[in-house]
């Protein structure tokens, strides 16, 4: 089955400040492993970059661009999205399609928006679902811990059996891919 790597909003706007997410320099390091993994596999790396209409992540700022320290090369793909589904309103699912992609491989921020949004979606859609479990973050919130947040995230989606697809967590360094 064809894999495809979806990276979500990994951007600048959400690693710095007093709202940066979580261990954000050691998530975008095991990113950066999973996604020479996929490179070398000749899996396709999507970028997904939030953008908002509020001036946090406007299109283009500072804030919107990848993250400092996250590697990109020519040949990833890119798409824009303004909601934390990154199916809705954008041509995800049809460069999925384009490039016979069956299988999902997951991570990016915030573990329980869009991360999570985009997990579910691609679970009704059909898509099987590998949740990089030390590769998503949060910021946390008022009632649970920024850990927390990324345990529950693994628990619960990877517990999910009603789209029939399902989720399975896989630790960066652990994440294999057959040769090309």
């Amino acid at each position: 089955m064809n894999a495809a790597l979806l990276i979500i909003d990994v951007q600048q706007g959400l690693c710095e400040g007093e709202h940066a997410a979580y261990e954000f320099a050691e998530v975008i390091a095991r990113i950066n492993v999973v996604s020479a993994k996929a490179r070398a596999a000749a899996v396709p790396v999507f970028f997904i970059q939030h953008e908002s209409t509020d001036g946090s992540l406007g299109f283009e700022t500072l804030a919107w661009q990848l993250a400092q320290g996250l590697h990109a090369v020519p040949g990833d793909l890119r798409v824009r999205k303004t909601t934390p589904d990154a199916f809705l309103r954008t041509e995800l699912d049809t460069l999925l399609q384009a490039h016979e992609i069956g299988e999902l491989i997951v991570c990016g921020m915030h573990s329980e928006f869009c991360v999570d949004t985009t997990t579910r979606r691609a679970l009704a859609l059909g898509y099987p679902v590998v949740l990089i479990e030390d590769g998503h973050t949060s910021e946390g919130n008022a009632f649970l811990s920024a850990p927390q947040v990324i345990a529950h995230h693994n628990a619960t989606l990877s517990n999910i059996t009603s789209f029939g697809p399902r989720v399975r967590t896989v630790a960066a360094a652990s994440l294999q891919f057959d040769a090309p």
